[in-house]
C-alpha cells in the first residue's frame, strides 16, 4: 500500500511533527536497539564490514565517518561520546552498531540494548572523548520525545526467539493536538490492518499537550517488531519506540 504521502498530507496535518529524526537544529537523534558487533555476522554477510572488538567503535547507516555520536543508556543515563568508525548498511532494526567494549562502558543490558544517539555537532559546548562516560550531559534534548526505530527481519538465517523481558515496550505511531486525529488515524489502521491487534491501540492523553496514539504494551522485542513491520507496510517510515508508558 502506497500510503507514505497519503497519510502525511490527509491525516498528519495536525500532528505534532516528531515522525523524523533530525531536528530543528539538523542534529540527527534517535532511541532504539543498539546491534553489538559480532565478527560471526560479517562473515556470514548479516553487516557489510568489520569492527575492531577491543576498540571503542561505532558504526552508523547515515551519519558519516568522523560525525561525533553520543551513545546514551536509555536505563542508567550512561553516556559516552564517540567517532563514528564507519558507515555501512545493516539490519534496519537497530539504529547504530557498537563494539562490546561500548557496551560495557555503558552497561548495556544486551537483552534489551536501548540506546539514545545523538548527532554531536562541533559548535556544542562540550568536548568528546572516546574513553570517558559523560553522566551529566543532560543539557541536549531533554526535553525531545522519544525518537525513532525502525524494525524489520534481523537475518533469515536467524530464528527468532521470543525473549521476555521485565520492561514493557510500547510502539509510539503519532502524536497530536487533536484527539479527533488520533481517533481517526486509529479508526484507519483498524479498518486496513485486518491482521492487526486492534485491541493494543489506544489513545492516551496523560501527557500535557500530547495526545498520543500508541501500539502495546509488549514484552518481547519479536512481538513488537512483527507490529512494527504491519505499521511500516502500511506507510509509516519512521516509529518511535517508548519503554514503561
Amino acid at each position: 500500500m502506497k500510503y507514505k504521502l497519503i497519510i502525511i498530507i490527509l491525516l498528519f496535518t495536525s500532528c505534532s511533527g516528531n515522525y523524523n529524526t533530525f531536528r530543528i537544529d539538523n542534529s540527527y537523534n534517535s532511541k532504539g536497539f543498539a546491534y553489538i558487533y559480532n565478527e560471526k555476522d560479517f562473515l556470514n554477510k548479516i553487516i557489510k564490514k568489520k569492527l575492531d572488538n577491543n576498540s571503542l567503535q561505532i558504526a552508523h547507516n547515515k551519519l558519516r565517518p568522523g560525525s561525533l555520536i553520543r551513545i546514551t543508556n536509555i536505563k542508567t543515563n550512561d553516556t559516552i561520546i564517540l567517532k563514528n568508525s564507519k558507515r555501512f548498511q545493516y539490519p534496519d532494526f537497530y539504529k547504530i552498531i557498537i563494539t562490546k567494549l561500548v557496551a560495557d562502558e555503558i552497561n548495556l543490558n544486551l537483552k534489551l540494548p536501548l540506546v539514545e544517539i545523538i548527532e554531536v555537532k562541533k559548535n556544542k559546548s562540550f568536548v568528546a572523548k572516546k574513553t570517558k562516560i559523560y553522566k551529566e550531559e543532560e543539557n541536549i534534548h531533554s526535553k525531545a520525545p522519544v525518537e525513532s526505530v525502525t524494525i524489520n527481519n534481523i537475518s533469515k538465517k536467524k530464528k527468532a526467539k521470543n525473549i521476555a523481558i521485565k520492561d514493557k515496550l510500547y510502539i509510539i505511531i503519532a502524536e497530536f493536538y487533536s484527539k479527533d486525529s488520533a481517533r481517526l488515524l486509529k479508526k484507519r489502521i483498524t479498518k486496513e490492518l485486518k491482521n492487526f491487534d486492534s485491541k493494543k491501540l489506544y489513545i492516551n492523553s496523560r501527557k500535557s499537550n500530547k495526545i498520543t496514539l500508541l501500539s502495546g504494551p509488549y514484552n518481547s522485542i519479536n512481538l513488537m517488531k512483527n507490529d512494527y513491520i504491519q505499521l511500516k507496510n502500511f506507510g509509516f517510515e519512521e516509529l518511535d519506540i517508548s519503554i514503561n508508558e
